[in-house]
């Protein structure tokens, strides 16, 4: 993406951003009025872009996630990653975050606020268990995180995604509501689908970008490949970034403005949920020792959720029109502004880390 809050040379607290990135609040809030009167006023357009799926996934959002990770993992320098690896306060503690605190805090949300209405509970508990592989990315790149490690905590997440998503769904939907006396449902998850979503929105552009460092290096050098070539596609991240959301509020304006009051309901756990997780998150990084970059990683990937796959379950399981389905559309269109508003709680809480971040120069 383009420059994003770069630190001034004198201080590790002072940031400028660039223009493209000083309005992004702006540019989003277009997109999403953008999306939801595309599709009122062509509601073909809506029905043309869901009908565009290959094994479930939805190409329209695919492209636009591809488009918008790449620029950013192909800013990833590779070499660096055994430094992240290496760095066991940041992995255990992802791990614990994403796979035993994040799902538990979104069963827990999902009963306290939707009680009497079960199919939204469900969708969000699904929602809750799909944990961020995509959009994060982008978060975390506008908040200058770590890339790098970034990079390694999303291939984490998708690992253990294949792995517990099937069993975590059946725990949280089933077995523990039956344990406390509470109704149960059943989940069916396709391991297949699951794998699909984690090659096609993390596998393809993280080759990409690794391709395109390695290849680039090799033919012009590290000094050309930063200082020219990844500042002529840092934009495009934006760009992904936007086309997806115009995607999917064109795909879900619909049921967005005829049930306002089921929107309300839906978002009102997932607007504790973003910002209890962000915080927590934010705060343990600090706390175990960790700098700002790695802190606000661990934050981002904490608090974000994989909603394609949410989606898709949700659709697989229940139907396109059932209230599980809506509570999985409504949570990328809380997400996204939430996030978005975390990215500058976060630029403005790095006046708190006294050490000077460490940050990769090519921040184009």
């Amino acid at each position: 993406m383009s420059a994003v809050a770069e630190a001034e040379a004198d201080s590790p607290v002072q940031v400028r951003l660039s223009t493209l990135d000083k309005y992004l609040p702006v540019w989003i809030g277009a997109a999403m009025v953008a999306g939801i009167a595309l599709g009122q006023w062509i509601p073909s357009v809506g029905k043309a872009l869901n009908a565009v799926q290959i094994g479930g996934v939805s190409l329209p959002i695919a492209a636009g996630l591809l488009l918008m990770m790449y620029p950013v993992l192909a800013k990833v320098r590779y070499d660096k990653l055994d430094s992240v690896t290496a760095d066991k306060r940041l992995l255990v503690s992802s791990i614990v975050l994403n796979w035993l605190v994040g799902p538990a805090l979104m069963f827990a949300l999902a009963w306290v606020f939707l009680p009497d209405l079960p199919a939204f509970r469900t969708g969000l508990i699904i929602v809750g268990l799909a944990r961020c592989i995509a959009m994060v990315i982008i978060w975390n790149d506008l908040a200058c995180g770590d890339r790098e490690a970034a990079a390694v905590l999303v291939a984490l997440n998708s690992v253990f995604q294949v792995i517990a998503f099937g069993a975590l769904g059946w725990l949280y939907l089933d077995a523990l509501p039956r344990w406390l006396g509470l109704d149960s449902t059943g989940l069916e998850v396709s391991g297949w689908e699951i794998a699909l979503n984690v090659a096609v929105f993390l596998g393809v552009p993280l080759a990409a970008g690794y391709l395109t460092r390695r290849i680039g290096e090799r033919r012009k050098g590290r000094d050309w490949y930063e200082a020219t070539f990844l500042p002529r596609i840092g934009p495009f991240a934006l760009y992904g970034l936007l086309f997806t959301i115009v995607v999917l509020f064109a795909l879900q304006g619909e049921a967005i403005l005829s049930q306002p009051m089921d929107v309300v309901r839906i978002a009102l756990p997932l607007l504790a949920y973003f910002a209890v997780m962000w915080a927590g998150s934010f705060a343990l990084g600090k706390g175990i020792g960790l700098n700002y970059e790695r802190s606000t990683t661990l934050a981002f990937t904490a608090a974000g959720n994989n909603f394609e796959l949410a989606i898709a379950v949700a659709i697989a399981t229940f139907g396109a029109a059932s209230g599980q389905a809506l509570a999985g559309v409504v949570g990328p269109l809380i997400e996204v502004p939430v996030l978005v508003g975390l990215v500058y709680v976060s630029l403005w809480a790095r006046r708190y880390f006294t050490a000077r971040p460490q940050r990769n120069t090519a921040n184009a």
